[in-house]
């Protein structure tokens, strides 16, 4: 009998330190902020690439952690729900907030963003994990689904 040797993988997520200071995210323009601060300084982010992470959030809306959901091409992000909402499951989250950046500069979305935003939405719900919002970054400037009542 032949045995068959399977690629093995970690996933690992890690948990911010919450302390008084922590930043909440109850707005997109401190989605826009927490993107700024912790994503644009990872040494794995391109700005010539779409790259989508996702924010886990607790029920105080304060930032647990992020986790790298794609690295994407200069127009295209692929996102899978089970990858978005994995780490929210690992940590015990209350939410998410799903984050890509456009390297045109203009955060409008995409009709594939759109059906992505859909899918996420209808899984949340399922798992009853909230999709917070989901803010597309373009330099300075952002979209989010919830302000424009997309979700």
């Amino acid at each position: 009998m032949k045995r068959y040797k399977f690629p093995t993988y970690e996933i690992r997520v890690a948990r911010l330190q919450e302390h008084p200071g922590s930043l909440k995210i109850d707005a997109p323009r401190h989605a826009l902020t927490y993107w700024q601060e912790k994503v644009e300084v990872a040494p794995w982010f391109d700005p010539e690439r779409e790259m989508c992470v996702v924010i886990v959030l607790n029920t105080r809306l304060s930032a647990m952690a992020h986790s790298l959901v794609s690295l994407g091409t200069l127009n295209q992000s692929i996102a899978h729900p089970r990858d978005v909402f994995r780490p929210a499951i690992a940590l015990g989250g209350y939410g998410v907030i799903l984050m890509h950046n456009h390297p045109s500069g203009d955060p409008s979305p995409s009709e594939c963003d759109r059906r992505l935003t859909r899918q996420l939405r209808e899984g949340g719900q399922i798992l009853q994990l909230g999709l917070l919002d989901h803010v597309i970054v373009g330099g300075t400037n952002y979209f989010s689904f919830r302000e424009s009542g997309l979700i």
